[in-house]
């Protein structure tokens, strides 16, 4: 064809179709039944209205079931289950479901009941409601199921805490009217303050190291006024020694089993009689309490046995005596009235530790199951939840500012928690093993200082959280640690069954 020839181009005329779409749907459904091939494939192409319905209930359903499965979680988690693991045992007999499975812990079996409790509803719990109940609105019943459910104390409980109110205002009063103080200080006087205690604390050197005992010593502890020193080991045996020559002046016998920690009681003059001066507990549950001029104890609080009694403290106003129990409980004793005035769960495994407020109106614990709890003496309540730690926590103290808490862990860290924004504000990565205990500076906080099992104690300071000296020279673990109220003396306890005080040069 030459390019002189023009080619023409035929317009192809368009149909129009008049009458129904009967027809023409049945011809689209007779050829997608041809065209199917072998393979069993759909044609997606051809798919009507009506399939594409269905595929949109599918999706509908899935959706529905999705909201469903967190409705549930959601109501699992407001579902309150007692701590007591023999009555989620008869809640789950009630229910006809096993009590227990293999390997199966308590922990593990009150989250069982709780996710049965959750899918089963109201049909599924032991009790009927009666009808009254029944009747309530509705905002009425969610109210009542999200509410906290509390055992009545003893009168005993109301006046100790009536007691801790009045005793822990008054302190609160002074502790900020002290704070205030520091505030309007120049801050070239605080930092250079701060230079000074970091120089002295970088002449700190071991001014005696003593065998504490035949067997590996458990815990240690300095008095108010920095003169004695409290020791305890696995011989059962707790020995008070001066400071700073570590003499022995007297040694505390009457457990039978390995004592696990001691303390002194504050407000106690070192020449008193016949007075409660120290107390002491073991892996036995007992715990005994113990006076200046007596080697025999004069006193024995009963009610942990046959549980462990891991750690003990007192109150600052040397009223109240605190015990941390295997039993997943902390107890609170009060020594005018001579009783127990509470009882205290919430820990799902066993309660490691035990420390109070310089104010006295809370307190912390921290237990095995890697959590700690800071609870209100004056209330009752659990007004903070540490959660970060990854294993077991061995060692709690709060500084003396009122708001920061340290926390010593398995997982070889030590947190800050902050009481005011209920929060942690900082993880030290402290040691290379698990951490023992840890202890503020109890006359300014400025620093705190950690044990740990890989044989060192380390001083971090308050502000930044720097390593500022390490203590080392023990041959075995170092379980406990404390600081003298005076800052003079830091006394560290081993399993090789010495202790060392060191001191200023």
């Amino acid at each position: 064809m030459s390019d002189s020839e023009q080619s023409v181009y035929a317009k192809r005329t368009k149909t129009i179709h008049y009458g129904s779409l009967e027809e023409s749907d049945r011809w689209h459904v007779d050829r997608k039944d041809n065209d199917a091939d072998g393979s069993g494939r759909t044609d997606y192409s051809q798919l009507t209205t009506a399939d594409y319905m269905a595929l949109d209930e599918d999706v509908a359903k899935e959706k529905a079931a999705l909201l469903e499965e967190f409705e549930r979680r959601k109501k699992a988690r407001l579902i309150h289950v007692s701590t007591d693991d023999g009555e989620v045992k008869s809640a789950l007999r009630k229910l006809n479901e096993p009590i227990c499975y293999f390997g199966e812990g308590p922990a593990d079996r009150r989250l069982r009941l709780k996710e049965l409790l959750s899918a089963l509803g109201e049909k599924g719990l032991p009790a009927a409601k009666p009808a009254k109940e029944e009747e309530k609105p509705k905002s009425q019943q969610k109210e009542t199921n999200e509410s906290t459910w509390y055992h009545e104390g003893p009168e005993s409980l109301r006046v100790a805490r009536f007691w801790i109110a009045n005793y822990s205002l008054a302190r609160a009063k002074k502790r900020l009217e002290e704070a205030s103080e520091k505030v309007r200080q120049h801050t070239a006087t605080k930092a250079g303050r701060m230079v000074e205690l970091q120089k002295r604390i970088q002449q700190l050197a071991p001014q005696c190291s003593q065998i504490g005992d035949t067997r590996p010593i458990t815990g240690c502890t300095i008095n108010e006024d920095s003169t004695l020193l409290l020791t305890c080991s696995l011989s059962s045996l707790c020995k008070v020694w001066s400071v700073p020559d570590c003499t022995l002046k007297q040694t505390l016998r009457g457990h039978k089993c390995n004592v696990s920690d001691v303390a002194f009681r504050p407000g106690v003059a070192n020449d008193s009689k016949s007075e409660v001066a120290m107390a002491s507990c073991s892996f036995d549950g007992s715990v005994k309490l113990w006076a200046y001029d007596n080697e025999e104890s004069i006193a024995d609080i009963s009610g942990h046995v046959p549980h462990r009694v891991a750690k003990l403290a007192f109150h600052p106003s040397g009223r109240f005596l605190g015990t941390a129990c295997y039993d997943a409980s902390w107890r609170l004793w009060d020594l005018e009235q001579k009783q127990e005035v509470l009882h205290q769960e919430g820990h799902t495994k066993a309660v490691h530790c035990i420390a109070f407020q310089v104010d006295g109106s809370v307190c912390v614990t921290g237990g095995v199951d890697g959590f700690g709890r800071v609870w209100d003496l004056r209330t009752g309540r659990c007004i903070m939840f540490l959660e970060g730690h990854l294993s077991a926590i061995y060692g709690v103290d709060f500084s003396p500012n009122g708001y920061h808490i340290a926390s010593g862990s398995q997982d070889n860290s030590c947190k800050i928690w902050d009481l005011r924004r209920r929060q942690m504000v900082y993880t030290i990565p402290a040691h290379l093993n698990l951490i023992s205990d840890v202890k503020y500076q109890k006359n300014g906080g400025n620093f705190l200082v950690t044990s740990s099992y890989d044989k060192t104690a380390k001083i971090w300071s308050d502000k930044t959280w720097q390593p500022l000296k390490t203590l080392s020279g023990h041959d075995g673990r170092l379980v406990g640690v404390d600081i003298s109220h005076d800052s003079q003396y830091i006394v560290t306890a081993s399993y090789d069954r010495t202790f060392k005080l060191w001191a200023w040069d």
